[in-house]
């Protein structure tokens, strides 16, 4: 059996560079061509989204593939632990899981055990998967890539979890959180603007950087919006989705057309 390496992960290499702030978006469209154009665009990594899309297995399958032979580090967000989702997007050769609303320590090791080889875990061994390089490196850096290299991303969305970042982030085996500002005020009646959801959000930042733990956001295609983010103590972000910026793009071109008239009509009254 060949020993060659399956390397550090693309989003890990991300985070340890001081060079530049980790960007990344979300991926929510069927086509594998978006990922493709992310990679191009230069983000750094791609959540391929499984909550708040109709994207199925099969799909987050060949996004994953795109993303690794693009350069770009392919997350999932899967919608729970449930179905044994987990064990088959990462044999799909996942980077790394986000687990939407993680609320407690307890749940964040539940998330590890889905994750993790034993003894941390209890992940099935798959090494000729997409994730073993379809068996061409040993069982022994399989094995190591999933439980060093592999990511785990609670998200933290609700004030219960805010006031246990610190514990979450501590659950070895966790990896990096990311609050989910939307959910957060939404669960609280309040808007993303509040002083109240800006107090808890600078409580999660600080429980995660006591645990030693990076922690990102998810905000908007704007340099002010990743200053903000920055300015807020997070060590990467989230630009937007595929699908919005190609409805801005879009937008924006339309928006430029319509503001040429007709040569007939800016001629009109000229005598």
């Amino acid at each position: 059996m060949p020993t060659l390496p399956l390397g550090r992960s693309l989003f890990r290499a991300a985070l340890a560079d001081p060079s530049r702030v980790p960007l990344g978006t979300w991926v929510k469209l069927p086509a594998t061509e978006s990922v493709e154009l992310m990679a191009l665009a230069g983000f750094d990594f791609v959540v391929i989204d499984l909550e708040h899309s109709m994207l199925d297995l099969e799909t987050a399958h060949r996004h994953i593939g795109t993303a690794l032979l693009t350069g770009v580090s392919p997350i999932v967000r899967v919608p729970s632990l449930e179905g044994g989702i987990v064990q088959r997007v990462l044999d799909a050769g996942a980077e790394g899981i986000m687990l939407p609303h993680v609320d407690t320590p307890e749940q964040a090791r539940a998330a590890v055990e889905s994750v993790r080889f034993p003894p941390l875990g209890t992940r099935g061994v798959g090494s000729t998967s997409r994730a073993g390089a379809w068996g061409a490196v040993s069982r022994a850096e399989y094995l190591r890539y999933g439980n060093e290299e592999v990511v785990l991303l609670p998200q933290l969305e609700s004030a219960e979890a805010v006031r246990n970042a610190r514990a979450i982030a501590a659950v070895e085996g966790v990896d990096v959180l990311l609050v989910g500002a939307a959910d957060l005020s939404t669960s609280m009646g309040l808007t993303e603007t509040d002083p109240e959801v800006g107090a808890l959000v600078a409580d999660a930042v600080r429980g995660a950087h006591e645990a030693g733990r990076p922690i990102g956001n998810a905000g908007g295609a704007t340099a002010a919006s990743v200053r903000a983010a920055l300015e807020a103590g997070f060590d990467f972000t989230m630009m937007s989705n595929d699908a919005s910026l190609l409805g801005a793009a879009a937008r924006a071109a339309v928006e430029a057309g319509r503001s040429v008239a007709r040569q007939d009509e800016t001629d009109e009254g000229v005598a």
